[in-house]
Formats: C-alpha cells, sequence, structure tokens
C-alpha cells in the first residue's frame, strides 16, 4: 500500500512530497493536468522571508504586517510558525536549485510588496512561482517520486466504522481512458488549490482552480471555513484578466484613472487598493497602471513577463504607454479547515495544504507574498506530518462502495439531457458571483445571487453533455467541475450572508 496519497501537483504538493520522500514514505503524487500547469506559475511577485537583505526587516515585523493585514482573524501561532519557518524555507529552495536574483553584494533581492512594512519578498525577476514551480517538479523527479497525471479526484474513500470518519484513499478519474479507479494509502494529503475561478471571467485564475479538493473533503465530513473571504487582486489585465504582478508597483508603478489623477497608495494592502480602484469605476471612470517612468532597462531587467503580457493579450507596451486594468478574484483565503498540525478538522487520515486549505494564516486578507511562503513552509510541514502519520498507522484495506457509487454518478452523466449548454451557465455564474459576490457586497444581492445558484442546481440533469465519447472527454470533466464548483457558490454565498460586518476582503455595503 502506497505510504502517502498527494492530490494536487502543484508546489504545495510537490514540497509535501518532496518532504515525505526524503524521510522515507512512498509517494503518489496525482493530478488533474501536470504540475508544470500549476497555478504556482502564476505567482510572480515574490516568496516572503525577514532576511534584512535590503534593510532592517525582521521576524518580529512580519508576523506583524501578516497579523495586521489577517484583519484579527487569523491564528497568531500559525502565522508565527511560517513566518519564524521562512529564512529556513529560502535555504531549502535555494538548496534545491531555486534561482533568486541578486543585488550588487550577492545577497537575495527582496521588493516590498502591499500591506509589508519592509522589502521582504524574494524574487526572481517577475517569474518567482515558476521557477520555484519548476524546480521542485525537477527534484521531484531526481528522487524517483511518482507521479500519476491527467487523473481527476472525485471523492475520498472513507472507513467509517468508528466515530471519527477515517480517509484510507479516493476514487479517481483516469481522463485518458474514462474510467473510474481508486487508490489506497495509509494516509491522504490535499493540495489542489483554491476556488477563484467560480469567478469565471474575473479571474487571474486558471479555469481549472475550482476547488475540486474543497469539495470532496465536504462530501467525506471535513470542516471548511472562511469560505466569503477571496482577495481580489487590483491590477489583472482589463480585457483577459491575466494578472499583473504587485510587483509592478512595489517596483514603483502607478494607479492612475482616466483623469490622470493617483487616486491611492498604490502598496496598501489589496483590499484596500481594489475597493479604491472600484469605487473610481463607479463613477464611471477607467483605471490605468503605469510603468513608464521606470525606463526600458529597469522594466525588462525585473518585470519583462509583465512586458510580454501586456503586449500579447492587450496590444500594449508598458514602456510608452498605460495599461487598463481591473480587479478581479485572485485568491481564496478560506478552505478546509485544519488544526495545527494540517490534519482535516472532521476527518482522520486527512491533511490539507495549500491555498485549499484554511491554516488561518491569511485572515480577511492576504499578505502579498505569503501565498508563496505557506505552500513551502507548510508544504515541508506537512510531509513530514503525513510520514509520522502514515508511519504509525494501521490502516485496513476495508471494501469501500464509493468506487461503484462514482461509477454510476459518470454513467449518470452520459445520460442526462442536454437542453442547457452549462457552459453559458457557467459564464452566467462568473459574471453573477463578480457583481453579488465581488469588491462590495450587500444582503439583497448575495440573496439573489444564492437563488440564481440554487436555480441552475435544480436543472442540473438538463445540462448534459454533448460529447459522449470516453477517452478524454474535456466536456465530461468540466461538468463535473461545474457540479462541484455550484456547491462552494452555495457556500461562499451563504458565509457572506452570516458575516454581517465588514472586515478585510469581505466588504459589506448598504443596498
Amino acid at each position: 500500500m502506497i505510504d502517502i496519497l498527494i492530490i494536487g501537483s502543484g508546489g504545495a504538493g510537490l514540497t509535501t512530497a518532496l518532504e515525505a520522500s526524503q524521510n522515507g514514505a512512498k509517494v503518489l503524487v496525482v493530478g488533474k493536468s501536470y504540475p508544470t500547469n500549476s497555478q504556482t506559475s502564476m505567482a510572480q511577485g515574490g516568496i516572503n522571508s525577514a532576511l534584512g537583505n535590503m534593510d532592517d526587516d525582521s521576524v518580529a515585523s512580519h508576523i506583524e504586517d501578516t497579523l495586521k493585514s489577517a484583519k484579527g482573524l487569523a491564528d497568531e501561532v500559525m502565522i508565527r510558525k511560517m513566518c519564524e519557518d521562512a529564512p529556513d524555507s529560502i535555504k531549502w529552495l535555494e538548496s534545491i536549485g531555486v534561482g533568486f536574483s541578486r543585488d550588487k553584494n550577492g545577497n537575495i533581492a527582496q521588493r516590498k510588496l502591499g500591506g509589508a512594512t519592509h522589502k521582504r519578498a524574494c524574487y526572481s525577476q517577475d517569474y518567482t512561482g515558476l521557477k520555484i514551480l519548476h524546480t521542485l517538479y525537477d527534484n521531484a523527479l531526481k528522487e524517483n517520486i511518482e507521479f500519476l497525471n491527467e487523473h481527476y479526484l472525485l471523492n475520498f474513500i472513507t472507513d467509517n466504522s468508528k466515530s471519527k470518519p477515517k480517509v484510507i484513499g479516493a476514487t479517481l478519474f483516469d481522463i485518458t481512458k474514462g474510467e473510474a479507479i481508486e487508490i489506497k494509502a495509509s494516509c491522504v494529503v490535499v493540495a489542489t488549490g483554491g476556488y477563484s475561478s467560480i469567478y469565471h471571467g474575473f479571474t487571474t485564475n486558471s479555469f481549472e482552480s475550482l476547488g475540486d479538493g474543497i469539495s470532496a473533503t465536504i462530501r467525506a465530513g471535513g470542516d471548511v471555513s472562511d469560505m466569503e473571504f477571496v482577495q481580489f487582486h487590483p491590477t489583472a489585465l482589463k480585457g483577459s484578466s491575466i494578472l499583473i504582478s504587485e510587483s509592478a508597483r512595489g517596483e514603483g508603478g502607478y494607479l492612475l484613472n482616466s483623469d490622470g489623477d493617483r487616486f491611492v497608495d498604490e502598496l496598501k494592502p489589496r483590499d484596500e487598493v481594489s475597493r479604491a480602484i472600484m469605487d473610481e469605476i463607479e463613477k464611471g471612470k477607467d483605471i490605468f497602471l503605469d510603468l513608464r517612468h521606470l525606463g526600458e532597462e529597469k522594466l525588462m531587467e525585473l518585470l519583462p513577463q509583465e512586458i510580454h503580457l501586456c503586449k500579447l493579450h492587450e496590444k500594449i507596451n508598458p514602456i510608452e504607454q498605460i495599461i487598463p486594468i481591473k480587479p478581479v478574484a485572485h485568491y481564496t483565503m478560506g478552505g478546509i479547515d485544519v488544526n495545527h498540525s494540517l490534519e482535516v478538522n472532521g476527518l482522520d487520515g486527512l491533511f490539507a495544504v495549500g491555498e485549499c486549505s484554511n491554516s488561518k494564516v491569511h485572515g480577511a486578507n492576504r499578505l502579498g507574498g505569503n501565498s508563496l511562503l505557506e505552500i513551502i513552509s507548510f508544504g515541508r510541514l506537512a510531509g513530514k506530518n503525513a510520514y509520522n502519520y502514515a508511519k504509525n498507522s494501521n490502516t485496513k484495506d476495508i471494501e469501500s462502495s464509493q468506487l461503484s457509487l462514482d461509477k454510476e454518478f459518470i454513467e449518470q452523466i452520459y445520460n442526462y439531457k442536454n437542453q442547457i449548454n452549462f457552459y453559458e451557465k457557467k459564464e452566467f455564474v462568473g459574471k453573477l458571483l463578480y457583481n453579488n459576490a465581488g469588491i462590495k457586497r450587500n444582503e439583497k444581492d448575495l440573496l439573489i445571487a444564492l437563488d440564481e445558484i440554487k436555480k441552475i442546481e435544480s436543472e442540473i440533469e438538463l445540462m448534459g453533455i454533448g460529447d459522449k465519447s470516453k477517452e478524454y472527454n474535456k466536456n465530461l470533466m468540466e461538468f463535473v467541475e461545474f457540479i462541484n464548483s455550484l456547491e462552494l457558490c452555495k457556500i461562499l454565498l451563504q458565509s457572506a450572508l452570516d458575516r454581517k460586518e465588514s472586515v478585510g476582503a469581505h466588504y459589506r455595503c448598504k443596498e
């Protein structure tokens, strides 16, 4: 039997796999695509660590900034654990080959991101997440860690013979063959990322970021929390929603309205900057990011990806032109509720790490640069803890009906009527959430959105797939993702209704 089954092959899953493997565990990493497609590759700005290379930063200051950004809704124990571990995480990344940008003295270069009091984000130009991800994957291949790509998580297999359900494996859908399979393990780690793509068309995330692992955890009986806290990044390209990193403002970029006025301190926390932008948009003004004054040499040295993305997606040359932008959904602070060991509350034998996990280090508003730190620092922690759990586990290979239930579920989908185009509904849901549960919210709009989601859910058997093929059926998988995402939409909306006060990324206003 496999010691540790890791669902998700992004930065959190790969870090967990490396740590567990180096401790001696037999690991299998499952992903619905390929590791290098992970959302981690889109984390451009940097990874926080109080190295003090550029100023007099300290771990205490990092902790204080994180707590302040979280608006009092985080766990100080977990924040302290993450921030104190940060320098060691950077050393570990360097030791496995991550190439950080350097200052003139040869030290790791650091830049200031929104909400930070110091230049704390270690970076590699504006490709930080990409270079970390590729280095992690290279090292996983060197470790001969086994991968199972193009397998979609359906459900967790649980042993319900005790008072607390125990996760002993997972059912997966083999996309290449069109078949459901099961894999048993001594313990399971879910590292499937966040759910920002329920804001379809209004998110920096890939289409795949739909909270698959969170949905499966809920069905298995695990707890979730803070699902209303969705961070909107202030600067996405207006037409395509492609991310323009906070590093662009960290290096000195300006935010301008169509009158040419700077209307906000660009390096305030992201929730404040996004609301300031939305205030201007509601006045009928367009918003732009201006990098022209930084000069071509600096832009091409520090922000080459941003320049390329603007040219590719918006036909804008930032060296000479201002960049039209808008705020869109970027990161989800809520997720699977875990304890200090990253074990899922409500389930035994299941750990959660990364954006799918609510380890309570982000609270109501994530500090820029802390997401990459979380997946590395807590990925290593999850790997250690999962290994210790698996080593001492007496998991029994019990019979389970989960696989047969999931096979039946897939078969039923093939028989659904194809009267309503669910892709149109997906676009409708994305726009609905952005307008009714976005940067600003009120009770009336949240209730309207909740009713609309329930109505769509009631019609799901009329939204069957047009493609009836078996192998590589993308239509089928996107339909399953859509079904799962509707459940998360309802939870997000209900959570937003339940939290009456405005705090961080959850901003309630009058109707």
